[in-house]
Parts: C-alpha cells; sequence; structure tokens
C-alpha cells in the first residue's frame, strides 16, 4: 500500500487478529478484569458493536453475566458475536448516545460494572497497549504519523498517553509522533472542532455513516482527543462514505487486511492527507486498523462486485474469461 500511495514507509497496526476481532479487547479485558477486583456481579457497556462484543467475551472468560446497550441499527454480525458469547442484548431505539444515556442509569440502578461508564477510568488505560506495542514493534522508538481512528476519542487519548508514559520511562528516546485523527464525515464533531479552531467539540444530534462503530455524536474523550491532536502538531480529517468504502478495498488489495469501515476510515484519511501533502510521503507512519471486516459484513457486501455465476463447463469460463 505503501508503493500505491507513495509513502517512503508505511505499518499497518492491524487489531483485526485480537480475540474478539478488534481493538476493544484491549480496554476489555482490563475493566472486567477490574470488575471482579471489585467484587461486581455482572459487567455490560454501551456500545456501538465492537465493544459489545469484547465485553461478552470477556464476561463469557470470567463467568459473570453481561448487559449491552447498543442502538438498534447496529450492524447484525456484532449483535450475532455478542449473543453467541451469552450476553444479554437490549437494542435501543435511538442513537449510541441514548443508549449510553440509558446504560449509565442502569449502571446506577443495578450492581453492573459498564466497563464504558463507572470503570471506565481502567477500562480506558487497556487502550494504551496499542501504544506500547507499537513502540516495541519498532525496536522500541515513537513512529513519525499514527492515524488513529476517533469515534468517542478514548482510543487516540489512550495512545498518546501511551507514548508520553513509554517517553518519561525511558523506553523510548524521543517522541516526535504526529497524532493523526480521523473521522467519518457523517459524525466528525471532533475534525469540525479542529478545522474551526474551536476549543469545543458541538455534538452531532444524528449521526449518518456507514461507520457505525464510530457514530458517537457526543464523543466523552473529545475535547482531550482535540488537546492531544493540537499538543502533537497533529492534525484531524474525515473521510466520505465513498471513501471509506475506497480505503477498504485499497487495504484489503493492497495487504490482504479485511477491515471494517471504521478501518477504511483512517486509510481514506491517510490517502486524502498524502494527497494535499498534509502527511509528509518520506515520514514514517502507522496506520490503525481496529477492527475486522467480518462484524460489517452487511454493509461491505453491497459495495462489492458479485459472485459471477457459470455453469461447470470450461467452455464458459473461457467465454467469460477473454
Amino acid at each position: 500500500m505503501a508503493k500505491a500511495l507513495g509513502l517512503r514507509k508505511l505499518y499497518i497496526k492491524d487489531d483485526t487478529v485480537n480475540p474478539t476481532g478488534s481493538f476493544k479487547d484491549r480496554p476489555a479485558t482490563v475493566a472486567v478484569s477490574k470488575a471482579l477486583e471489585f467484587g461486581f456481579k455482572a459487567v455490560g457497556c454501551a456500545s456501538t458493536g465492537n465493544l459489545a462484543a469484547a465485553t461478552a467475551a470477556h464476561a463469557a472468560k470470567a463467568g459473570v453475566p453481561c448487559y449491552v446497550f447498543i442502538p438498534s441499527n447496529t450492524e447484525i454480525d456484532k449483535v450475532l458475536q455478542a449473543a453467541t458469547y451469552g450476553a444479554k442484548i437490549f437494542a435501543v431505539k435511538g442513537t449510541y448516545d441514548e443508549a449510553n444515556r440509558l446504560a449509565a442509569q442502569a449502571s446506577d440502578e443495578y450492581d453492573w460494572a459498564l466497563v464504558n461508564i463507572n470503570i471506565r477510568p481502567y477500562y480506558v488505560e487497556g487502550s494504551k497497549t496499542l501504544a506500547f506495542e507499537t513502540c516495541e514493534q519498532l525496536g522500541w522508538r515513537a513512529p513519525d504519523n499514527i492515524v488513529i481512528p476517533m469515534g468517542s476519542g478514548a482510543l487516540l487519548c489512550a495512545v498518546w498517553r501511551g507514548l508520553k508514559q513509554f517517553k518519561d520511562l525511558s523506553l523510548i528516546d524521543d517522541l516526535k509522533t504526529r497524532i493523526i485523527g480521523a473521522q467519518p464525515q457523517g459524525c466528525s464533531p471532533i475534525v469540525s472542532a479542529f478545522k474551526s479552531n474551536s476549543e469545543d467539540v458541538a455534538p452531532v444530534e444524528k449521526p449518518k455513516t456507514i461507520a457505525k462503530s464510530l457514530a458517537i455524536g457526543d464523543p466523552g474523550d473529545g475535547v482531550y482527543a482535540l488537546k492531544a491532536i493540537q499538543e502533537s502538531r497533529g492534525v484531524a480529517e474525515y473521510a466520505t462514505d465513498e471513501e471509506i468504502m475506497e480505503g477498504i478495498k485499497l487495504l484489503a488489495k493492497t495487504e490482504g487486511i479485511f477491515a471494517e469501515p471504521a478501518g477504511g476510515v483512517t486509510i481514506a484519511v491517510l490517502k486524502k492527507l498524502v494527497e494535499s501533502g498534509e502527511a509528509p510521503r518520506d515520514e514514517e507512519i502507522v496506520c490503525c486498523v481496529t477492527g475486522s471486516g467480518f462484524k460489517s459484513s452487511e454493509i461491505i457486501l453491497e459495495n462489492v462486485p458479485k459472485p459471477v455465476e457459470i455453469e461447470p463447463s470450461i467452455e464458459e469460463l473461457k467465454r467469460i474469461i477473454k
């Protein structure tokens, strides 16, 4: 893909290979472990899909009940995955933000550890391992640039915090990494704040994007993500639905990695920034691909060529392949 984009050195941080197929295994395992330590009898989360699956899987391993609140339009593959792990799923008729509010009320009402609500201070620390691994895999140094998808903004903040902690501990010698935040155009409140030089992140009331895992209209860590981008001399950019699908296809065809739309967002934003000159072609870039395409098959299926149906005859095959 570096050749296709005209880059000197490009790495993909591929979290599609995690246990439940997304980066959410990183925070979920920490949160469930802390919930057990604190004596909670059940765990859960508000989710756009990936966290639901991760929390349900780690809850199953821990042997505790799991309660999940998702928007009712969440991709069926993500619902299926969480349900198979044994989670009790509540499909809320509304946006993620409405599901999140209900989950917060439930955490007050019941003795549940909702990982991204009342266990959130521990939950967000788990995502730092993405930064830790990246430095280790690069030979104990930080990359020049790292492209990170943003929903709530928590992952971006965790990566920046992890890089700074490695520098403070002298595990890396230098930290000149530019943090690049990527969002879908149909739900890009952090990008909008960056582009308008605003210190406030104005909520998007009705997100509309194929990148449903990033469709968080009122990002809980939005202001902090904005500060991290600015502090690192970074940039924030969005991608249209069409650009996202092209990003998914480009990654698949050049690297053999099948990403969900959130991964397509980071690839599309990288491509856009390279073409505009905002991302230098001669610098090292790490692009985070945070979830598997198998989680969003219904969306991707609509945008790829259909199989060619033929008779079991070599003559017919020859007529098609000329």
